[in-house]
């Protein structure tokens, strides 16, 4: 069943639209296949090629993280022993200042 032109679409040229015919098949799918089995030989070649030769970059690095460790086990050993005081209003203090720093354009 063939597609009618439609009085709704403009003619050819107009504002870039143009009509679309009906397309075979079968030359679609022989030259796609045509193709794919052409390909299908060094696909695998060039993976493994690619594969290969990635190395990532020393540049994109970031390194170990700035933290003190020293601290971090002072505070874990006061947790564990129940020697860390939490104060509730210097905890909210300082996720206030976070959202604030996390806000502010750099």
């Amino acid at each position: 069943m063939p597609i009618e032109s439609s009085p709704n679409i403009p003619s050819p040229g107009v504002a870039g639209l143009r009509q679309v015919g009906t397309i075979d098949a079968r030359t679609v799918r022989l030259t796609a296949g045509a193709k794919d089995q052409a390909s299908v030989g060094s696909a695998p070649d060039a993976a493994a090629t690619a594969a290969a030769t990635f190395q990532p970059s020393q540049a994109l690095d970031p390194g170990q993280a700035p933290v003190d460790t020293d601290r971090v086990q002072v505070i874990r050993r006061a947790i564990e022993t129940g020697n860390y005081p939490l104060i509730p209003a210097k905890i909210a203090d300082a996720m206030i200042a976070a959202g604030l720093l996390l806000r502010t354009p750099a």
